[in-house]
């Protein structure tokens, strides 16, 4: 059972490092974003406001160019275009976090049951052998299946640890999208208003 905790444990890791790279190029400086969309829109350049987007990685500036580009259709419009983009965005944003959840509570029962099958081995060796087995083979035994639960444990601690840290990340994310979106809808509303 050690090898495949180990084995989830490096998958865990990997996934953890992958949404970690991915909420850090997601995170952007939103208020210099939105003041350099906004100083375009204000010479009348939308092409060059949704390239801006576009060559901008995140949310966050997907959300500005889901409301530039309705921005035509009046602010309810562009409001519930927002709100489904949005409700795109956040599965994203969770993708492959329930692993990490998954991990942290299966991995102890992994360890528990790595325990469970060294210590029938171990006691299988003492059926056969009888008084014939050597304090260093049963505690060589002992020490297999106690190892199993310590490393079922640390892995478990550790996605515990990593999914929580992951999720806050999010929220952060789903925060500025929010944030910015409100801020999207005035811009492009003023910005018609102002044409």
């Amino acid at each position: 059972m050690s090898w495949v905790l180990l084995i989830v444990g490096a998958v865990a890791l990997t996934v953890f490092i992958e949404r970690l790279l991915t909420y850090h190029r997601a995170r952007i400086n939103t208020a210099e974003f939105l003041s350099g969309v906004r100083t375009v829109l204000k010479r009348g350049n939308t092409v060059e406001a949704i390239s801006i987007c576009d060559a901008t990685p995140g949310p966050v500036p997907r959300l500005v160019k889901v409301a530039i580009l309705n921005g035509d259709k009046g602010r309810d419009a562009v409001r519930a275009a927002l709100e489904e983009a949005g409700q795109l965005e956040v599965p994203q944003l969770e993708a492959r976090l329930n692993f990490l959840a998954t991990v942290a509570q299966t991995a102890p029962v992994l360890g528990l049951l790595g325990t469970v099958l060294a210590l029938i081995n171990l006691f299988e060796s003492v059926m056969y052998q009888g008084m014939a087995i050597t304090p260093h083979d049963f505690a060589k035994g002992m020490y297999g299946g106690l190892c199993s639960t310590a490393l079922g444990l640390a892995i478990a601690a550790f996605n515990y640890i990593a999914y929580n840290y992951l999720v806050g990340r999010v929220d952060i994310l789903v925060q500025d999208m929010e944030r910015t979106g409100t801020d999207a809808l005035n811009m492009v509303t003023e910005n018609k208003q102002s044409q």
